[in-house]
């Protein structure tokens, strides 16, 4: 990580470059919200960028600023976006099709969102077997691909004059693979881009050609993309931020608020049942079993990192977790939750929490990948390089070293994304111990 107390970071001077691997519903509701703000048709809200402060000092000093005043982060108007996609529409037409942002607010953006095309994908269905599309890359072998993605990486940095470019992966659920010896390291893997190994799914080579140049890469779904030693092994060679594994929007995100409050209180879980219905695309790439399954494991560990049931048996031991995704289609991008909370308390008493969340799977997307664009870039510019555990906050399964267990609980997430900041600048951090007060 090379955190540094009060570190001189280079001041985010100049355009900041985003680049986003799938140009479908997120990214074009990241895209349009941004465009939108920065014209004044909304607020960013959502964003602890743009409207989350950051106290300083003790709490009578009454030192609060925000967080995009605290530290130096680009500024809205200074991003220009670009991407992939396997569909050429422009982000216009594929905002259009995902449907989540009204007609009337598209078309106050239509002229810019229009000037914004895909580049060709890399793509391969053997790893999302639910979509296909042809407007994508072709190449001798998977290093080939590779070497095709920095070209229009840097062609992107040098057409748009940017300075400073950041990657984060909007693309869609790959399928299930555990990391093999084609993982184990950066040797291992080129040898594998050369070979075209069959292990090297698509994410893995836009991650690759992404760090290969140096640009902080964050991915927003649970495939292993970055996740990987070989991929470790090359941002610590390029000295560059990586960050993941799936964004933290719906459910999950409840189950981060709700779980460290039951601990907090030691009431007991017997178990809990989650349930999905979901009808955008996403929705129908985890309609095949093996890619839900890469979404059901960053699902499912949250709540016994969370809850640690090796530590409390009494209260947490055995309880029952289960996932459900369901595909279906007139739900659109407006996904609906439903849990099931199965509680006890004093004495063993049976209790209940129902939740319906009729969330917006793109709307709670669309602030995070804000946020990782302008928290990677200020990760690059302040030394910061390989695993960025600090941004836990925004993952279903944030990245650790192999070995440290990742801590999910939201609360102490934000501490520790703020905590960071306040250490980059060299200021005190905040334990909220207090006793000062009272001496």
């Amino acid at each position: 990580m090379a955190l540094q107390k009060g570190v001189a970071v280079e001041p985010a001077s100049g355009k900041l470059g985003i680049l986003l691997p799938g140009m479908g519903a997120v990214a074009t509701t990241f895209i349009a919200g941004v465009l939108a703000v920065r014209r004044g048709l909304a607020k960013p809200i959502g964003s602890l960028t743009q409207m989350g402060t950051i106290r300083l000092g003790k709490r009578p000093d009454n030192r609060v600023p925000a967080i995009r005043d605290y530290v130096s982060l680009a500024e809205l108007d200074d991003m220009v976006f670009g991407g992939w996609d396997l569909f050429p529409d422009n982000a216009y037409e594929a905002a259009l099709r995902a449907g989540v942002i009204e007609h009337d607010l598209l078309d106050q953006l239509r002229d810019e969102l229009r000037a914004i095309e895909p580049m060709k994908a890399v793509f391969e269905q053997a790893w999302v077997k639910k979509l296909s599309g042809d407007h994508v890359k072709r190449g001798t072998s998977k290093m080939d691909l590779a070497e095709q993605l920095m070209d229009d990486i840097r062609s992107f940095r040098d057409r748009h004059g940017c300075d400073r470019l950041v990657a984060v992966w909007c693309g869609s659920t790959e399928v299930y693979r555990e990391p093999t010896a084609v993982h184990a390291s950066l040797a291992a893997f080129e040898d594998g881009l050369r070979q075209s190994h069959d292990d090297i799914a698509p994410s893995q080579i836009y991650a690759y050609a992404c760090v290969k140049l140096g640009v902080p890469y964050a991915n927003g779904a649970p495939n292993l993309s970055a996740d990987i030693p070989a991929i470790l092994e090359l941002a610590r060679d390029t000295g560059t931020p990586v960050a993941g594994k799936d964004f933290k929007t719906g459910q999950t995100l409840m189950k981060t608020i709700l779980a460290p409050g039951l601990k907090a209180r030691m009431l007991g879980l017997e178990g809990w049942y989650s349930t999905n219905i979901l009808g955008n695309r996403d929705g129908e790439v985890l309609d095949d079993p093996e890619s839900f399954k890469s979404k059901e494991v960053t699902k499912l560990g949250v709540l016994d990192h969370i809850l640690q049931p090796d530590k409390y048996p009494d209260l947490y031991q055995g309880f029952t977790h289960v996932v459900r995704i369901n595909y279906y289609p007139p739900r659109g991008d407006n996904k609906e939750g439903w849990d099931n909370i199965d509680i006890k308390g004093w004495l063993g008493y049976p209790m209940q929490i129902k939740v319906n969340f009729l969330c917006r799977d793109s709307i709670l997307a669309a602030p995070i990948v804000l946020d990782l664009a302008l928290f990677m870039d200020f990760a690059k510019r302040a030394g910061m390089q390989g695993i960025q555990e600090w941004l836990s906050f925004y993952w279903k399964s944030p990245m650790t070293p192999a070995g440290l267990y990742p801590e999910h609980d939201l609360f102490i997430q934000l501490m520790k994304l703020k905590n960071t900041l306040r250490y980059t600048k060299g200021d005190d951090l905040i334990t909220h111990l207090g006793a000062e007060y009272y001496d």
